[in-house]
């Protein structure tokens, strides 16, 4: 995989050079709530602009359906990205069409321009390859050279990621590097004790990486509302928690792996549950009850982990020498079930271990209960992509730039 030094060593001024960045930032109508995502690529746009670079920055956010819709526009990323860099960043309104074309003939050297949201024209994401192959035709007319730096999408087989970059002169940039250096530490050669701690929703979103750690990792923490799968593969009640009774019998099975090849697969042994799910608009205090894992009642769903369960996993935490998080154990939107996952973040900190923190929901869990991001060793930006990596997949991003 050619690097960006390489590149910039081989020289860039003067040359378009179009960045495939991740940009999904979450927004709240035009305000951006947490722009890790843009802060992540702005060392490799500001390198190339350094060098010279007619930059040309393109991404995708949220999931607009191939057309048009301004409650997904770029524009409020474009604006950030220009803070960031302490000059202007010029916009374009459309993908491939007349603004797009003009506003990057427009750029001088050393300029950065933003193209609006790649999904809004179809062939971004399409499956058929002539559809998808006919959009990266038009996006490789807007550059020379081709820079993969949107770790967030290259789990994805989509024109910009997959098809776009067998059309131009390609390299990684920065934070794709960086990124895959880390996910090698966490599958070859890893420091043991290896603690993996997995949270979020639903249960099958992770059983490929559970199925993967199973041979790899020492202990797998479990939490968040796919846990509840797990304590009632236990037969416990789980009231009206989140859960995937389809998936119950590979849970059993995965709980019996565990057990045989000496993984320590640990679960909740309290809850904190309510009969009400909380208002995350107002922020309302909730009303709650802590539980014991096997004695939630039954018109009552579990929210985060409890007080027993947060200092079972911070001591199972704190001798570890690699630590992987991915998903919030609770509901940390609403203040009253965001100690969990404050809690696994606070453990990580203390910890002396190499810790990864797996994007998506995570990082921003991070961000938003105020925790130093120095403190970690790594944030993802990808939690997806760094998933499917950890599963042993081929991702079609990575691929194309190895090519």
């Amino acid at each position: 995989m050619k690097t960006i030094d390489e590149l910039l060593a081989e020289g860039v001024a003067g040359k378009r050079v179009f960045v495939r960045a991740d940009l999904n930032v979450p927004l709240s109508g035009d305000t951006i709530t947490d722009d890790g995502r843009i802060r992540a690529v702005q060392p490799t746009i500001a390198k190339l602009a350094e060098a010279g670079a007619r930059v040309v920055v393109a991404s995708h956010l949220g999931r607009p359906k191939g057309a048009p819709d301004p409650a997904f526009s770029l524009a409020p990323a474009a604006k950030r990205l220009g803070e960031l860099l302490g000059a202007d960043v010029a916009f374009a309104t459309d993908t491939v069409g007349a603004s797009a074309k003009s506003t990057v003939a427009a750029l001088a050297d050393g300029q950065v321009a933003v193209i609006e949201n790649l999904r809004f024209n179809a062939g971004e994401t399409s499956k058929d390859d002539a559809e998808r192959g006919a959009f990266a035709d038009q996006l490789a007319e807007l550059a020379d050279i081709y820079v993969g730096d949107g770790f967030g999408a290259v789990h994805r087989k989509h024109a910009s990621v997959f098809d776009l970059p067998a059309r131009l002169p390609h390299a990684a940039g920065y934070l794709i590097a960086t990124e895959v250096g880390v996910l090698k530490k966490l599958t070859a050669d890893v420091k043991r004790p290896y603690v993996v701690v997995l949270g979020g929703a639903k249960v099958s979103d992770k059983l490929a990486v559970i199925d993967q750690l199973l041979g790899k990792a020492d202990r797998i923490l479990i939490g968040g509302g796919m846990a509840y799968t797990f304590l009632y593969a236990k037969g416990y009640e789980v009231g009206i928690s989140l859960l995937q009774k389809d998936q119950v019998e590979k849970v059993k099975e995965y709980m019996a792996r565990a057990e045989k090849l000496g993984v320590e697969l640990v679960l909740p042994v309290d809850i904190l549950a309510s009969a009400d799910f909380p208002d995350l608009k107002t922020k309302a205090p909730a009303v709650f009850e802590t539980v014991d894992a096997d004695k939630i009642p039954a018109d009552k769903e579990g929210l985060d982990i409890g007080p027993k369960t947060r200092e079972l996993y911070a001591s199972k935490i704190a001798d570890a020498e690699t630590v992987f998080w991915n998903g919030p154990v609770g509901v940390f939107e609403h203040p009253d079930y965001a100690g969990g996952t404050s809690a696994i973040a606070q453990a990580l900190v203390d910890s002396s271990a190499f810790t990864v923190v797996g994007g998506g929901d995570s990082a921003a869990a991070v961000r938003t209960l105020g925790f130093d991001e120095n403190a970690f060793g790594h944030i993802s930006t990808g939690g997806g992509a760094s998933l499917e990596y950890l599963e042993g997949k081929t991702l079609p991003g990575l691929a194309a730039l190895e090519v």
